[in-house]
């Protein structure tokens, strides 16, 4: 189980346990009572695909595929497919036999490139060692689901008698408020959440919910903000 590093608007602080809430099990498929298989079959060869064919046949093409079936190889199409191997392309379709130079992208929120970045490593700020801080800003739970997209959610867990009473003093505070609070990493708990090195940016929400002596903290991330594009 994994730990972190919580300190509370008081600016009391202690190391806790966190894990990933599981969503409930879907329905599974196939027949009651039978194991089901699934299998990957070949669908076409890269002769068969479309750029290739209309290279070929040009303007001729559905005519083509009206009289023939040049999209099917039949020695190739409908084979058992096992382990396969990631091939990275090119724009042109070449294989690249060196990975690529990768590039951070940013875009606006009107869907147009802004700028373009070389990477940077950008260490874990959720450790034992920061603290992921309160900030303060607190949100409505019905405002925080309108604002926001949430992608995971972690449970935040006590590992003894005193980490207990620390964050079921959180969950209360929150729950009669009805509220979730905005939780910040770095030294000085403004930076977003990123629980592992080079690792994705996450705002955080923190939720508490209260049954008499039971408690449940939940961190909700959340890597989007919906907001009206601007006419």
């Amino acid at each position: 189980m994994r730990k972190i590093h919580l300190m509370n608007e008081a600016r009391r602080d202690a190391t806790i346990a966190i894990e990933t809430v599981k969503g409930a099990p879907t329905p599974s498929m196939g027949v009651p009572g039978k194991e089901l298989k699934f299998r990957r079959y070949l669908a076409a060869t890269e002769e068969g695909l479309h750029e290739a064919l209309e290279a070929a046949h040009g303007k001729s093409l559905a005519q083509k595929l009206v009289d023939a079936d040049p999209e099917i190889d039949l020695e190739h199409v409908g084979r058992s497919i096992g382990e396969t191997s990631t091939v990275f392309l090119s724009g042109k379709g070449d294989v690249l036999h060196a990975s690529p130079q990768l590039v951070d992208v940013i875009f606006g929120t009107d869907g147009k490139e802004r700028e373009r970045n070389p990477p940077k490593d950008i260490p874990a700020n959720c450790n034992e060692e920061l603290p992921v801080r309160w900030t303060g800003r607190k949100l409505d739970k019905s405002d925080a689901i309108s604002k926001f997209a949430f992608r995971r959610t972690l449970q935040i867990r006590h590992v003894d008698g005193l980490t207990f009473d620390f964050l079921h003093a959180m969950a209360k505070e929150l729950d009669e408020e009805g509220k979730v609070v905005m939780l910040g990493g770095g030294s000085k708990g403004k930076e977003p959440l990123i629980f592992q090195d080079n690792g994705k940016p996450y705002r955080g929400f923190l939720e508490g919910r209260v049954s008499g002596p039971k408690f449940k903290l939940l961190l909700h991330l959340s890597d989007m903000e919906l907001k009206v594009p601007e006419a």
